[in-house]
């Protein structure tokens, strides 16, 4: 008889002795004090310093956004109730839409309880719909994006990452009269590039293709009002479907997509994983709409955040400490093996108390293991400096090697 336990043990023996095996720690953010946190497990609470969060400008502990959730539980209570074609439709979710297409300046958003929901739906259903759908993927789009475009059934192509002409190749290769699809990103989080925007949009003109543009790592830190990369570029306009999160620099939950009313209107009748599922609780869907007015009007925050972003980078790179791309506000630190990348993360841990978490394959390709650094707003510039002299004293007693090439391992 088959031993099913035995089975899956032995598969996670085996991505534990390929160093891939990952562990959670336990942490306990505390309000008002970000990116300070206790970490919990044997013996009491350790206070540390968290260098890897999403929450990208703090406003997970805005004190805006935290009066909107408290608020928002008194009126409304905890959950949302349902659905949102079955009573779940609040009217937090209604002005919260209104809000992100205007901030995208498009006709119409749709919210989803996750941005990896908002970005399986959309493509599943904009690949599905379209007659004979071709679907050109940037090769290092999110495990959502592909997702969306292999539940669709669809044909894709992948083109390398960035990579313009490659991009234009397969356009010129695909039938003109058939729907193609141009997916991609504008920030990546484990590179910390960012895409020619400018050039895709051409691109997409010229072969009439439709774009669906991922600005998860953009929205909230970038452009007027934090619109995005695009908008930044002034290409505000240019992609047909702009699709978001809420978690990030709008320090909540949830994900969205922004585009034309009769293609978000398809979205919310076709997908699955939007008309099945609860919708977001009002509390949390009361703090987005609160961090998304007030970036709508500060640039504080986005300001605060390139400077600590510059200075990391700056001093990293002094140091001779291998960074990917110093191109957006994450600093992804490369190291190119799995357990030294484990072993370095640990050591500043215990050694140091800042948390960052290793991030191993599949996450990125075999080889090209790093940490993924993000600063934020409310790191304090000694602490930036105290943060790069322990990686250069890791880097020194380790004898890793400086600057490294960041080709993956064949």
């Amino acid at each position: 008889m088959f031993d099913y336990v035995e089975f899956f043990a032995s598969q996670l023996d085996d991505l534990r002795g390929r160093g891939g095996y990952r562990t959670f720690l336990e942490v306990e953010r505390l309000a008002g004090s970000f990116p300070a946190a206790l970490k919990h497990g044997p013996g009491p609470g350790r206070r540390i310093r968290v260098w890897c969060s999403n929450d990208y400008l703090g406003m997970g502990q805005h004190p805006l956004v935290l009066e909107a959730m408290k608020r928002a539980v008194d009126e409304s209570g905890a959950g949302s109730g349902g659905s949102r074609n079955i009573s779940g439709n609040h009217r937090y979710h209604v002005e919260l839409e209104r809000e992100l297409a205007d901030l995208h300046g498009m006709e119409s958003a749709l919210v989803f309880p996750t941005g990896y929901a908002a970005n399986d739906a959309a493509l599943t259903v904009l690949a599905s719909r379209l007659p004979g759908c071709v679907v050109l993927s940037d090769e290092l789009n999110h495990a959502s994006m592909i997702a969306g475009i292999r539940h669709s059934g669809a044909e894709k192509l992948i083109f390398r990452h960035n990579d313009m002409e490659h991009l234009e190749e397969l356009l010129a290769g695909t039938d003109p009269a058939v729907p193609k699809i141009v997916a991609l990103e504008s920030v990546y989080s484990m590179e910390s590039d960012v895409a020619p925007l400018a050039r895709v949009a051409e691109l997409a003109r010229n072969y009439g293709a439709f774009t669906y543009l991922d600005e998860v790592h953009a929205v909230g830190m970038y452009g007027p009002r934090g619109a995005g990369k695009a908008a930044e570029l002034g290409l505000q306009g240019r992609f047909d479907v702009v699709q978001g999160t809420l978690a990030k620099a709008f320090g909540a939950a949830g994900g969205y997509i922004a585009g034309p009313a009769s293609v978000v209107d398809a979205v919310r009748s076709f997908a699955s994983a939007f008309i099945f599922t609860t919708s977001l609780p009002p509390a949390v869907t009361a703090g987005a709409l609160a961090a998304v007015r007030h970036l709508k009007r500060s640039e504080k925050e986005r300001s605060q955040l390139r400077e600590k972003a510059t200075l990391l980078h700056t001093l990293l790179r002094e140091l001779g400490i291998p960074v990917v791309s110093d191109d957006a506000h994450i600093v992804p630190v490369l190291i190119g093996d799995s357990r030294a990348c484990r072993e370095v993360a640990d050591e500043l841990l215990e050694r140091h108390g800042f948390y960052v978490q290793p991030i191993n394959a599949p996450s990125v390709p075999p080889g090209t293991e790093r940490l993924r650094v993000t600063p934020t707003p409310q790191h304090e510039d000694g602490e930036i400096v105290a943060f790069a002299d322990a990686l250069d004293d890791i880097w020194r007693r380790a004898d890793l090697p400086r600057r490294l090439s960041v080709e993956p391992v064949a």
